[in-house]
């Protein structure tokens, strides 16, 4: 099974990317939402996988978070619902989002999917609002307490915002010295520089 690929990114497109790793190019079909935390072509990237098989064919799926997989697993298991119209779902937004989506029974969102229905659409939220209800319940209090009062959670989302990719970020505080947010920023700039 391959749950992990990283390397340089060779090839990105609106509906796939292309990670060289070990001197092999895995093309990896991804949603919108995974796309824009794609870097660009010659940077190192690195997406979460799954690997679907079938008769004919093998396809590799890629996934920015851990989060986004377990939605995508999660939406397959439900009647109707492939691995293209799961990841139309996931190009919705975040994966957060679309989970409030289902434990609200927003059916409209998922109607604005193509390939969606009224039908599938209540099978989504009727199949999966009670898988995804802890989720729901467990997210906003670790948000409100853990990222506004850990410098390091505060420093990892200004350096996404500032456009580098998740492992880089983490690579970049990992060295970094500092007490405070800010403290930590210029630390990793300075060492993303050099």
């Amino acid at each position: 099974m391959i749950d992990l690929v990283m390397g340089e990114v060779a090839v990105r497109r609106p509906d796939h990317v292309v990670l060289v790793a070990g001197g092999v190019g895995y093309r990896l079909a991804v949603s919108a939402e995974t796309l824009r935390h794609v870097p660009a072509a010659g940077k190192k990237g690195t997406l979460h996988a799954h690997l679907v098989v079938r008769d004919d064919a093998m396809h590799l799926y890629g996934f920015s978070s851990e989060e986004e997989r377990e939605l995508f697993l999660l939406l397959l298991g439900v009647q109707s619902v492939g691995p293209k119209v799961a990841l139309a779902v996931l190009s919705g937004g975040p994966p957060r989002e679309l989970v409030g989506a289902i434990a609200g029974g927003d059916t409209a969102r998922f109607q604005a999917v193509p390939g969606i229905g009224k039908r599938t659409a209540e099978r989504i939220i009727v199949e999966l609002r009670e898988k995804v209800a802890g989720a729901v319940d467990a997210v906003p209090e670790a948000i409100a307490v853990h990222r506004a009062d850990d410098p390091r959670m505060v420093a990892r989302d200004a350096l996404l915002g500032l456009g580098f990719t998740p492992p880089e970020a983490d690579d970049l505080l990992e060295r970094a010295a500092g007490d405070s947010a800010e403290a930590l920023i210029q630390d990793a700039l300075r060492a993303a520089r050099r």
